[in-house]
């Protein structure tokens, strides 16, 4: 499914331009970086509470085209300025971790 189908889909807020044409196939859901890096599929999701430019580059290392931002966290403007420059797009919600990969999961048939 294209990023921007899924984004509307789950109704979340963008914080920076998205690129419409990536095709999501999963979503990779941790707070630790390094365990990111060593399992992430290439174009899932990195859904975290991890707000910080440091979470850009696992991303863009991981081949991840977008970062779901939970639990109302508000990233830095340093984040932002990575992502715009990685290609990388930045969503948030007030829904956990636990309820945006459950619907992630849904949208995208996973089981």
């Amino acid at each position: 499914m294209k990023l921007k189908e899924l984004q509307q889909q789950l109704g979340y807020e963008s914080l920076n331009e998205i690129e419409e044409n990536h095709e999501i196939t999963n979503c990779y859901t941790s707070d630790l970086l390094s365990d990111v890096i060593g399992n992430a599929e290439d174009d899932s999701i990195f859904v975290t509470i991890q707000a910080h430019k440091n979470s850009v580059a696992v991303a863009s290392l991981a081949g991840m085209p977008a970062i779901i931002l939970c639990s109302g966290k508000k990233p830095l403007d340093s984040m932002i300025e990575s992502a715009n420059a990685e290609d990388i797009a930045v969503l948030t919600t007030q829904d956990n971790q636990f309820t945006v990969s459950w619907k992630i999961a849904k949208i995208l048939g996973i089981s």
